[in-house]
C-alpha cells in the first residue's frame, strides 16, 4: 500500500514539476510586460486612470520617432550630439550618463560591443576554455602589451567579468553567431547553437 502511495505521490511531483517548467517561462514573461507596462503607464495617473495603456503608447511611439528623428535628420543628430555633449561634462551626472549609455549601446545599439564572440583558455591544467566577448583587443595603451580584454557572462544572470589575457589564450568562436553565443553563455551551455538531442540529460 505504502509503494503504490510513493508511486502516486512520485508521478504528483513528476507532473507539478513538468507543469511549472510549462507555465513558468510563460508566466513570468507575461509578469514582466504587465509590469513594464503598468510601470510606464502610471507615469501620469490621473490619464491612465481614465485611458488605461495611453501613456504606454504614447511613450513607445515617441521613444521611436525620438530614435528615428536623431538618427536619420541633421537637425535631431545636432540636437542629440548637443544634449550628449552637456551631459557628459556635467560634473557627477557625467558618470552616470556615460556608464548607462555605454551598456545600452553595447547591447542594443548599432555599435554593438558584444559582436565578437571568442573561447579563452582559462586554466592550463586541466585545460579549461570559456566562452565570452572580445572587447579590447589592443591593451598596449595601459602598458599591457599583447594582452585583450574579454567579458565572460555569468549563467543565469545579467552580471559577468571582465579578464585580462594574452591574446594566444583565446581563439576565436565558429559555427555559430555572437548571439548564439551569448545565449550559450547565459543559459549555461544548454541553449544556443545545437539541437536539444545533444544536451546532457541526467538519468531518471
Amino acid at each position: 500500500m505504502n509503494r503504490k502511495f510513493n508511486d502516486y505521490l512520485r508521478l504528483f511531483l513528476r507532473s507539478f514539476l513538468q507543469g511549472l517548467i510549462i507555465i513558468g517561462p510563460f508566466a513570468i514573461t507575461v509578469w514582466i510586460i504587465f509590469t513594464v507596462v503598468f510601470s510606464i503607464d502610471n507615469l501620469v495617473p490621473s490619464v491612465s486612470g481614465k485611458f488605461p495603456g495611453l501613456i504606454f503608447i504614447i511613450v513607445i511611439f515617441g521613444t521611436t520617432f525620438i530614435g528615428f528623428f536623431g538618427n536619420k535628420f541633421i537637425i535631431g543628430r545636432l540636437i542629440v550630439d548637443g544634449l550628449d555633449y552637456v551631459l557628459e561634462h556635467i560634473p557627477g551626472i557625467k558618470f552616470l550618463y556615460t556608464s548607462l549609455k555605454d551598456v545600452l549601446v553595447s547591447f542594443v545599439g548599432d555599435k554593438k560591443k558584444f559582436n565578437h564572440p571568442v573561447w579563452v583558455k582559462t586554466n592550463e591544467n586541466p585545460e579549461i576554455w570559456r566562452i565570452g566577448f572580445l572587447t579590447q583587443s589592443d591593451m598596449s595603451a595601459v602598458n599591457l602589451d599583447q594582452m585583450v580584454a574579454v567579458y565572460l557572462p555569468h549563467s543565469y544572470a545579467v552580471s559577468g567579468w571582465v579578464i585580462i589575457t594574452k591574446f594566444n589564450n583565446i581563439k576565436e568562436v565558429t559555427g555559430m553567431s555572437s548571439a548564439e553565443a551569448m545565449k550559450f553563455a547565459v543559459s549555461g551551455g544548454v541553449a544556443g547553437f545545437h539541437s536539444d538531442d545533444n544536451v546532457f540529460k541526467a538519468p531518471e
